[in-house]
């Protein structure tokens, strides 16, 4: 999402995600991740938040949900949810640049739905992805903007990442050692 998009567009495209999580819940793509209790999960690229509740349940009061986006439009509904919600394991985070203000070696896993195409320095934020994955952290990554071939050269062909498998919605990718 860049930062720049207009108030009306941010509220037209969280319509279109109602409707697309209507189609495809939500749930059923997050199921592929194999996410645990206690996990601390990523999500790059969070928009309206439409992970953001399911991913506060699955890894339970000991995990924790970073929602990173550029759009300070996003972070305010991801906040506005957290708040109605009352999510305690769920941060936002306010991005500029593809920079992810957390340590190294945080994350098990890093969400990365939708957004790769649209990046405008897909490197630096694949650069950064490992940066905050551990050794033993994976990617699971989708964009229905790209075909299979393109997702696969575009994340593997780094040499930061190995495709370990493709779901029916996603891919995983390990961190290359």
């Amino acid at each position: 999402m860049s930062p720049s998009m207009s108030d009306q567009t941010f509220s037209f495209m969280t319509c279109l995600f109602r409707i697309r999580d209507r189609i495809r819940p939500r749930t059923k793509i997050l199921n592929e991740v194999g996410l645990k209790p206690g996990f601390k999960v990523l999500d790059f690229g969070c928009g309206p938040g439409a992970y953001e509740a399911i991913l506060s349940r699955m890894v339970g009061e000991t995990g924790h949900v970073y929602a990173l986006d550029i759009h300070p439009r996003a972070i305010e509904k991801v906040n506005g949810m957290i708040a109605e919600s009352g999510l305690q394991n769920v941060r936002t985070i306010l991005s500029e640049g593809g920079a992810i203000a957390l340590p190294d070696d945080s994350c098990n896993v890093v969400l990365l739905y939708d957004v790769f195409h649209g990046l405008p320095d897909p490197e630096k934020v694949l650069a950064e992805i490992q940066r905050v994955l551990k050794p033993s952290g994976f990617l699971s990554f989708s964009d229905h903007h790209m075909g299979r071939k393109a997702i696969e050269s575009g994340v593997s062909g780094s040499c930061r990442f190995r495709l370990l498998k493709k779901h029916r919605w996603t891919y995983s990718f390990l961190v290359r050692s």
